[in-house]
């Protein structure tokens, strides 16, 4: 857990807007290609009704961006280096071959949190995850050395947000001599196999909770991660659990 989140103050919305940002959430974990005026109708359904400009600034603060082709994938929305992606046609066929990295909303009752998890794409085992009550870098960086005390991949994907392009972040993986691979702008799936993850989360643990604060969520994830990793079989495991495939097959 990041020291922001063990000193976790509620961040400065209102009570009506972190209403309507769980909404959001909900919907988009069900819709990730709704973009703001689908969210808008999809809100509406809930007996919420909000302007555009509102959902648009709501969705920026919360990291969340409607699936779909967008012009111009090639632009860098971002003043350091951003890789090219590795993983187009790429079989994944043993743990530690690709690793990834992704950020998702964590709601609270009168506040939220920024969550990151690191995923074995072979395996889906969760090598490592921090909560933060900011979108600074460090507890992506807090992240990315913890996995590596259990191994290195590959190739390491990621999107192209500013936690993953940031100098801290690229040189650990540079200097573990990890190839950066990076989505394409608007290109969501990808990172397809953590998008499956949040999936997983939202529905399995974050929705049918409401944490009163950062220690809750903390407490919570803790105990799901647990039971995702070594409890939860997976159908494309065999009936397997993460963590068997990743130990029987990384040792």
């Amino acid at each position: 857990m990041s020291r922001g989140s063990y000193y976790y103050e509620p961040v400065g919305e209102s009570e009506e807007n972190l209403r309507i940002m769980r909404l959001i959430d909900k919907c988009y974990t069900r819709w990730p290609f709704y973009g703001s005026r689908k969210m808008i109708v999809a809100l509406g359904q809930e007996g919420v009704e909000v302007n555009r400009k509102r959902v648009q600034r709501l969705m920026r603060l919360m990291g969340l961006e409607a699936v779909y082709p967008k012009r111009h994938l090639s632009a860098n929305g971002t003043a350091h280096r951003v890789f090219p992606y590795l993983l187009r046609g790429v079989a994944i066929g043993r743990p530690n071959q690709v690793w990834s990295a992704d950020i998702t909303y964590i709601a609270l009752q009168h506040g939220f949190l920024y969550l990151v998890a690191i995923l074995d794409w072979f395996s889906r085992y969760v090598l490592a995850w921090r909560l933060s009550n900011s979108l600074e870098a460090d507890f992506c960086v807090q992240a990315l050395d913890e996995a590596l005390k259990s191994g290195v991949p590959e190739i390491f994907n990621t999107d192209q947000g500013v936690q993953f392009t940031s100098e801290p972040f690229t040189q650990r993986l540079q200097q573990a001599q990890i190839r950066i691979s990076m989505d394409g702008r608007g290109r969501v799936f990808d990172n397809i196999f953590t998008e499956r993850l949040w999936r997983s989360v939202k529905y399995e643990e974050v929705h049918l909770r409401d944490y009163d604060d950062g220690w809750d969520a903390h407490r919570g994830l803790k105990r799901y991660f647990a039971f995702y990793n070594t409890q939860r079989p997976h159908q494309s495991l065999e009936y397997r659990t993460p963590a068997q495939v990743h130990h029987e097959l990384a040792a």
